[in-house]
């Protein structure tokens, strides 16, 4: 997509020149808003055409049957998919009777921009209309990154040539008809027609509200828009309303270079358990709060939230044009998903689309929250007190299933499983290791004890359980048979390493915890017998090693598996699980993420130089990445294997992942994780950044076609800037007290405002090794670099 003729490259914009119908639905997904309550599709003002329309509120879904061949026992019943709830960004427009359309007449010019640092979305365009008027239509849109239901949209049109007469109607619009979508592609949703039942609507002066109960969920929902309006004298204002309809009318007459502005603001509340008067309010209240604040006041508060956001964690790269936009963009997109979640999940897509049903996966704790965990903490504590608030559903899984402590599910809107498919569903049991990694991960960041003591704690504690009664013992070990490791083209293996090795660290940071907590984890029933068990089962885990290839295979007995045929496996067969049965897959050795290289960055530890160095040679050669979670983990690995140009070709792949609509797939919404995945590559991969125990240790490396990288993040309160230069690293205490970091192997103790510098040792460069057939990254060494 950036390299679109259409598109050019901005450091803080993404800018279309021009609109391209064929590729609309990729562009609705690009130009999103959200603040993680509440996301709006970059669907054009008028509302047609469109690739697939969108506005949807974090958490309200719709229940659906999940059909089987054969029933099963602990077959989930149910399934969940986010709604299309109302829509308030319709604004359409009649010039001389004649509706606006960039589809008809002549479009003289239109230009989109998403600013990054002001957070809204521009549009400007001249059309002609099929009888020769002329206007000039602009507009800015935003969701409020500070008052959470709350959007608005500034909208002006202006006469260029000759007097015309022009009708503005400002809608929300429930039910709208959505596009069919391709039932073979996984990866897409299931399609809800009329998934909203009208409960109340009203039309005042300048404004209306529509009331809407989801159909089976009983979910309650509202919407309510008020207008500002600055037009010539004479111009009328109507408002009306029907069950799906709300609607205010003006009508003018605009002289040549003479404007209407109308502003419309627009208030969103929903709720599971309050009533439809509530409901009524909680939107109306957002409402008033919007116009009390004001256009300008908004458009103020957006920018002083992300200055103060970008001032914490801009990353900036020195040649590279293309990945510093991208970048900037993937970090813009994943605090849109998180900023104001506040209890509820953060889904795969974020509030960018309905790919993968709105369903929130294991990624949002592997991937998003360690970007979210160095900028913007208290997303981080949010939405693991979201998965907290699931532990009721979790325990009944657990038993349900047999085991003791919590079994999260693999994918869900409201904690419940919705997946269909055990084998890479239920069996993928490291969920519950990925929610421990990340409240470890978090308290290490932050120190926050509170929260491990009120949160966290109830969650290791829980997981830790369901481990040592899904894991056996057997010969002096203690073994985790029949589950699902990240990969999906394996399934149901016994001790994949990524599993054993992430519930391990669960099991010693749960007993760890128990004894900095032992009054809270008295009141959780854990005795001290319960927690000597699991620091046996984490010192007795069995990691399966292959002697005679030097690897870990990524289960046991992985090796052993006959290779797939990638020499007779064409680019047009990628990725493989829509052209080829899983049962094929599951017995072959090919990769389609990351899983034991997921493992070494995860677990590196756990893992000698050698080890790491040998693993990922023989895993690059079986990896196809038809998964957006892999090249980010990839860059990570083979920067601290010695292969800095593989890296940072792997940083341009994350990156681009979305912008360049890498995976074919964007028009459904944005790869949350995968744009983390962006700052994962170049901040933790090329910046070397670990917390290790209670340190804060940073390992830079550059690739030689790189000229600097720079960086800033948040540890423990204080904002740390590190840059990078071939040879150096120069590291810079913005504020705090004081800070000591670690540059490889040295302490180095920080006061604010000082800088310190450090060589970086020579590293061991390495051959790098090769990828199946056609699966290669682009190299970066052949991009333009400014």
């Amino acid at each position: 997509m950036i390299r679109h003729p259409a598109f050019t490259v901005d450091p803080w914009s993404i800018i279309e020149s021009e609109l391209d119908l064929g590729i609309l639905a990729t562009t609705e997904s690009l130009f999103a808003l959200s603040n993680g309550h509440l996301g709006m599709r970059g669907n054009l003002d008028e509302g047609e055409p469109h690739g697939l329309p969108g506005t949807y509120l974090n958490s309200v879904y719709e229940l659906r049957p999940l059909p089987y061949a054969e029933a099963g026992y602990g077959y989930p019943e149910s399934g969940q998919t986010v709604v299309n709830v109302t829509n308030g960004k319709l604004i359409r427009l009649l010039v001389d009777a004649e509706p606006f359309d960039v589809r008809y007449g002549q479009l003289l010019s239109h230009r989109r921009e998403l600013d990054l640092r002001a957070g809204v979305l521009r549009r400007e365009v001249r059309w002609r209309s099929p009888s020769g008027a002329q206007v000039r239509v602009s507009s800015t849109r935003m969701v409020s990154l500070v008052e959470r239901g709350v959007a608005a949209i500034h909208y002006e049109v202006e006469a260029l040539e000759a007097p015309v007469r022009i009708v503005v109607q400002s809608e929300l619009v429930a039910n709208e008809a959505l596009p069919p979508r391709p039932a073979e592609d996984p990866r897409v949703s299931a399609i809800l027609e009329q998934p909203l039942v009208g409960e109340e609507s009203l039309a005042w002066a300048g404004g209306g509200m529509l009331v809407h109960r989801v159909r089976r969920s009983g979910l309650l929902l509202a919407a309510a828009m008020e207008h500002g309006l600055d037009a010539p004298e004479g111009s009328e204002m109507s408002s009306e309303c029907s069950a799906d309809v709300a609607r205010v009318t003006v009508i003018s007459t605009l002289e040549p270079s003479k404007r209407l502005v109308l502003t419309k603001f627009l208030g969103y509340g929903w709720s599971a358990e309050r009533s439809r008067p509530a409901i009524h309010d909680q939107a109306r209240g957002m409402l008033q709060a919007a116009r009390h604040t004001g256009w300008a006041g908004l458009l103020g508060a957006q920018r002083e939230f992300l200055d103060k956001f970008w001032a914490g964690v801009d990353v900036e790269i020195d040649g590279d044009h293309e990945v510093q936009q991208a970048v900037r963009f993937s970090i813009f997109h994943v605090l849109q998903a998180g900023a104001r979640a506040e209890g509820r999940p953060i889904a795969a897509k974020g509030l960018t689309g309905p790919g993968y049903d709105g369903h929130a996966f294991w990624d949002t704790e592997i991937y998003v929250l360690g970007l979210l965990g160095h900028s913007r903490p208290e997303s981080v504590a949010d939405a693991l007190r979201w998965r907290h608030s699931t532990l009721p559903l979790a325990r009944d899984r657990a038993r349900q299933l047999g085991f003791s402590g919590a079994a999260f599910p693999w994918r869900t809107i409201n904690g419940e499983e919705c997946s269909a498919y055990w084998p890479a569903g239920t069996a993928a049991f490291h969920i519950g290791a990925d929610i421990a990694y990340a409240v470890e991960r978090y308290v290490r960041a932050t120190g926050d004890q509170k929260f491990e003591e009120e949160i966290g704690l109830e969650l290791l504690v829980e997981t830790a359980r369901l481990w040592h009664s899904i894991g056996h013992r057997h010969d002096g070990t203690f073994r985790i048979d029949g589950v699902t490791g990240p990969d999906e083209y394996s399934a149901v293996a016994d001790n994949n390493v990524y599993t054993n090795l992430m519930a391990q660290l669960n099991l010693a940071v749960a007993a760890q915890a128990c004894a900095r907590h032992p009054d809270k984890a008295a009141a959780l029933g854990v005795l001290d017998g319960e927690t000597a068990s699991w620091l046996d089962a984490a010192r007795d885990m069995y990691i399966p090693f292959d002697q005679d290839l030097g690897v870990h295979p990524q289960a046991e007995g992985f090796t052993d598996h006959e290779v797939w045929d990638f020499a007779r496996t064409h680019a047009g067969q990628y990725p493989l699980m829509l052209h080829f049965p899983y049962f094929d897959l599951y017995r072959k050795q090919v990769v389609k993420q990351a899983d034991l290289v997921l493992a070494m960055y995860l677990r590196g530890d756990m893992f000698t130089t050698e080890q790491m160095v040998r693993n990922f040679d023989y895993y690059e050669r079986i990896t196809v990445r038809d998964s957006s979670l892999s090249a980010c983990v990839q860059a990570v690995v083979a920067a601290e294997t010695g292969h800095l140009e593989l890296a940072y070709d792997y940083v341009g792949e994350s990156s681009l992942l979305d912008l360049a609509d890498l995976e074919h797939d964007t028009r459904d919404g944005l790869h949350v994780a995968a744009l983390a995945g962006a700052w994962v590559a170049l901040v933790e991969g090329l910046g070397g950044v670990r917390v290790e125990e209670s340190r804060l240790v940073l390992r830079p490396r550059l690739p030689d076609t790189l000229r600097g990288l720079r960086f800033r993040l948040l540890y423990r309160g204080q904002r740390l800037q590190v840059e990078v230069r071939a040879g150096e690293a120069r590291y810079r205490l913005l504020d705090g007290d004081g800070l000591s970091v670690w540059h490889y192997d040295t302490e180095v103790p920080l006061k604010s405002g000082m800088d310190e510098r450090r060589e970086i040792p020579p590293m061991e460069l390495r051959t790098a090794p090769a990828q199946p057939m056609g699966r290669a990254p682009r190299s970066r060494r052949r991009r333009h670099r400014g």
